[in-house]
């Protein structure tokens, strides 16, 4: 009888390992960044580009990965009191510090099909014309499947 007992735990304890996936193992091995890249595009926005109200930002990147990407997420808010995020090395022309009266506040996330280690990501944001023009960050965060996150922030001014 013991020994039946011990046959079925190690039954089941079989059963139950062979139920994990190779991608489990493969995200536990994960242990790279994704990349947000510029490599044979013209990667839009840039930092210190000017855009005007009522206007498209014509987002385009490249997004990679070494095992899988998952999503990613486009972030815009104003930067009228000159905070930072400290992405970039560039520093841009700022208007002068104000109080925001209507500012611009946009934040989507977007899937990147599965399977995918490489994507070029496009997308015309529309400009609201009733915003508040002035200096605004344009962030994006872009994630693996096993949750690895790269953040890109730029500068851009809206008038």
């Amino acid at each position: 009888m013991k020994m039946m007992k011990n046959g079925l735990i190690l039954l089941t304890m079989l059963f139950v390992l062979s139920a994990c996936s190779s991608s489990d193992d493969e995200d536990s091995k994960d242990m790279t960044y994704p990349e947000i890249s510029e490599e044979g595009i013209t990667a839009n926005p840039a930092d210190c580009q000017v855009y005007q109200r009522g206007d498209v930002i014509p987002f385009n990147y490249v997004f990679k990965d070494n095992i899988e990407l998952g999503s990613y997420n486009i972030e815009i808010h104003n930067n009228f009191n000159h905070h930072t995020h400290s992405t970039s090395s560039i520093e841009c022309e700022m208007d002068e510090k104000k109080d925001p009266q209507q500012p611009w506040v946009y934040n989507q996330d977007f899937s990147i099909p599965s399977g995918k280690r490489s994507y070029t990501a496009r997308i015309d944001i529309p400009i609201p014309s009733d915003i508040d023009a002035g200096d605004y960050h344009f962030m994006v965060r872009l994630t693996d499947r096993a949750g690895w996150q790269q953040l890109k922030a730029m500068t851009i001014k809206i008038k």
